[in-house]
């Protein structure tokens, strides 16, 4: 059952300390995402990739009244093209060669949590097609069934590109997009909300030392100088990357700007950060990495589900925690030994 709703002084509260400890930029949106919090309408996240947006969606979803729910994020841009339509509304056995077991899509398994579709613009129109009346109706088909099952989950979705303009230009289906478009929240850059570098590196560089079993005390000012000096072209995303690097090589209590990589201390963007996570190969594994880590979530970490999910062996998605390092993740090991 959906809880009873909070206070609504209670709430916006909650979602502005949240803010301030995360990004204080957007504090003056807390108004605005608190009313899309407690309100079942559909939410539409912007913003260039690594800016935060999956955050933000789980920041709705765990002040919203399906709190207690499933929160299902879907990287439709890692998505096989035909695949699609099974993986958002599950099969019957038999639907197709290789389907040797039904199997619920995403949206069943939210239930009645929330659903994240990311990179949305990366859908093909007939799939489009298919997802506009799931907007407007709740209604869908599993692949291969003739029965209609109604979809219960909130829809949040997400894009790196002007969704506006990829009407214009054909690609996206204008219908869906004033669909989706109910409250809009566009994240900026990081390069462009610079105030919000300290309070991020202060979070993340206590978390990884947590992680390291280290003590950071402090950040000091010639690093701190030096992270808001750079341009951060991979956003967020990038900046964790540079902390946990700058904590796993500290020897003290202040993270020092020695610690940091040259070309942050310089200011210079590093050509290879940057065009590394364009490679197919690293685009492919990080999908899989995706994949796996959704799957064991919605499965509550049982490895065997969780390969049956993804239509492979235990033996196969043991193997592949392994090359990814998903062994050795700790809070990841704690869930599958406790629901084991």
């Amino acid at each position: 059952m959906i809880p009873s709703p909070v206070s609504p002084l209670s709430n916006l509260e909650k979602i502005r300390q949240a803010l301030t400890g995360w990004t204080p930029s957007l504090v003056p949106l807390a108004e605005q995402l608190t009313l899309a919090a407690e309100h079942d309408v559909t939410v539409l996240l912007t913003g260039e990739t690594g800016t935060g947006k999956t955050h933000l969606a789980r920041l709705i979803h765990e002040h919203s009244l399906r709190r207690d729910h499933r929160f299902v994020a879907v990287p439709c841009g890692a998505l096989s093209p035909h695949l699609i339509e099974s993986e958002f509304f599950g099969h019957t056995k038999g639907a197709f060669t290789g389907a040797d077991r039904p199997r619920k899509g995403r949206f069943s398994l939210a239930g009645s949590g929330t659903l994240l579709l990311d990179e949305i613009d990366a859908l093909p129109l007939d799939q489009q097609a298919n997802l506009l009346r799931v907007v407007e109706s709740g209604e869908f088909e599993p692949l291969g069934s003739e029965t209609t099952e109604q979809a219960h989950c909130r829809i949040i979705a997400a894009s790196n590109r002007d969704l506006y303009e990829e009407v214009s230009a054909g690609r996206f289906r204008e219908d869906l997009y004033y669909r989706l478009h109910v409250i809009c929240f566009q994240l900026l850059p990081l390069r462009q909300r610079v105030q919000d570098i300290p309070t991020l590196a202060q979070g993340m560089a206590q978390r990884y030392a947590f992680k390291f079993s280290k003590t950071i005390e402090q950040i000091d000012e010639d690093c701190q100088a030096a992270l808001t000096n750079y341009s951060w072209p991979g956003n967020i995303r990038e900046l964790e990357n540079i902390l946990q690097l700058a904590v796993l090589q500290s020897t003290g209590a202040r993270l020092m700007k020695s610690h940091l990589p040259n070309h942050i201390q310089q200011g210079m963007p590093n050509r290879v950060l940057v065009t590394l996570p364009q490679t197919l190969e690293t685009q492919r594994d990080q999908a899989e990495i995706d994949s796996i880590q959704s799957a064991l979530e919605e499965q509550d970490f049982q490895r065997t589900a969780a390969a049956r999910q993804l239509g492979i062996s235990r033996v196969t998605l043991y193997k592949k925690m392994k090359k990814y390092g998903l062994l050795e993740s700790k809070q990841v090991a704690l869930k599958i030994r406790h629901s084991a």
